[in-house]
């Protein structure tokens, strides 16, 4: 990591900046698989399915036998340790249920909103160097809280055509039955448009690589929602004296592993912990399996020393981190002051690692400064607030000559009109 001392606030911008890619290469590519998808289907689908994932398959649907050897070839504690992780997300997500409460603006004037659930939703989940299961319970769970009719998972199969066992025992328990072995920019065009084969959803969730993350972008522009706009995976941690830096190494390596596009910041106000951190994250990096992918994300990655913590949690706002660790004396004190972020994790014992699997909260985060104006996956992404309201004839006269002077204010006669017509007719 690279070490930046004291920075002055007007190079916060340059010294926050992700690492970034040239797109227009990219979106030309991908969209070119998009139109393929959308004008032939599911030919397309198994074409490119041969081309990027080097497998053939005639059947992408998941059968019964094939959930069935998945269930058998897991081990009982893995099993367990998911079952205790859908739990906990289920219990945490269940009280993000809103119930309707009719209000009265004004007598006869009643107004409310209901949630409903979108009836047709599709997961994407990454299934190549890291099967990413646990991203089913965080999209699964609510999704079946918020009760949608129609749930499909896509997922890339390996090259004898299988799906990782793990992926098929997670969506059984949470009661997917629909899995498609498809992934990678098809899977997103063939939910988007539908095929013969697969159904097309109303919105797309999940993460992916730098192509399936822009096939999202691009079937959004189409009308086709998305969970919300998403880049490489980034973590940012705030310390002081108190912290133990083998934690924080080994929390910054559980990002920067994830690929050579991810990014660690580390903050701190003390030099000296700073230097036993970096020395921590050497020892660690050499046992990872992961090392030469996490190696390159570290140098995208940085060490910020400011001289207060006020300081470092502006510096944090305005980089608006997906995950933010505060392992300080004062983190709950602190974590008040914090107004940008995707998740915010408190002490030396709340390690990301716990937000990704099994504490409750989502891990589906914003990335790349979204955490300024997105929020993360919740049981709200999974439903459409839909307003209502019912006016008496009280109602009518008691608004309506407020509407009448607004519509002709703005030059709409009808809109006037239609107020008029009942206040003269409220018998």
């Amino acid at each position: 990591m690279n070490l930046i001392q004291y920075p002055n606030k007007e190079i916060w911008k340059d010294i926050l900046k992700r690492p970034s890619i040239d797109n227009t290469s990219l979106e030309t590519t991908v969209q070119t698989v998009l139109s393929d998808i959308k004008t032939n289907g599911q030919s397309s689908v198994k074409k490119y399915t041969l081309q990027f994932d080097k497998v053939d398959i005639e059947n992408i649907l998941v059968s019964n036998d094939e959930f069935a050897v998945a269930e058998k070839s897991i081990t009982i504690e893995l099993k367990q340790a998911i079952q205790l992780a859908k739990k906990n997300i289920e219990t945490f997500h269940k009280v993000q249920k809103e119930n309707s409460q009719v209000i009265e603006t004004m007598p006869g004037v009643k107004c409310w909103r209901k949630s409903i659930a979108i009836q047709k939703v599709g997961l994407y989940i990454p299934g190549g160097t890291a099967p990413l299961f646990s991203t089913i319970l965080m999209l699964g769970v609510p999704a079946k809280l918020a009760g949608c009719e129609e749930i499909i998972l896509c997922t890339p199969p390996d090259v004898n055509g299988n799906i990782n066992p793990a992926i098929l025992y997670t969506a059984q328990l949470i009661g997917i039955s629909k899995v498609y072995k498809v992934g990678g920019v098809q899977a997103i065009g063939a939910m988007a448009y539908g095929t013969e084969v697969i159904p097309q959803v109303y919105k797309i969730f999940g993460p992916g690589n730098q192509y399936v993350t822009c096939a999202k972008q691009l079937i959004n522009k189409q009308g086709v929602a998305i969970d919300m706009p998403a880049g490489p995976s980034e973590v940012a941690v705030l310390v002081d004296e108190t912290c133990v830096p083998e934690f924080v190494a080994a929390d910054l390596l559980s990002q920067a592993e994830h690929g050579s596009d991810s990014q660690v910041i580390l903050v701190s106000t003390n030099e000296t912990i700073i230097q036993n951190i970096q020395i921590e994250l050497t020892k660690q990096l050499a046992e990872l399996p992961r090392k030469d992918l996490a190696s390159k994300a570290l140098e995208n990655s940085k060490a910020i020393l400011l001289k207060t913590n006020t300081e470092a949690i502006d510096l944090l706002n305005e980089y608006a981190p997906e995950h933010l660790i505060i392992a300080c004396a004062n983190d709950e004190q602190l974590s008040e002051q914090v107004v940008n972020a995707g998740s915010v994790f408190l002490g030396n014992y709340s390690c990301e690692s716990a937000g990704d699997y099994a504490s409750g909260t989502n891990h589906t985060l914003p990335t790349n400064g979204y955490a300024k104006a997105y929020s993360g996956v919740s049981l709200d992404s999974f439903v459409k607030k839909i307003t209502y309201q019912k006016l008496s004839k009280e109602g009518i006269n008691n608004i309506g000559p407020s509407i009448e002077l607004m519509a002709e204010a703005e030059g709409l006669q009808a809109h006037k009109n239609a107020v008029t017509v009942r206040l003269k007719n409220n018998l």
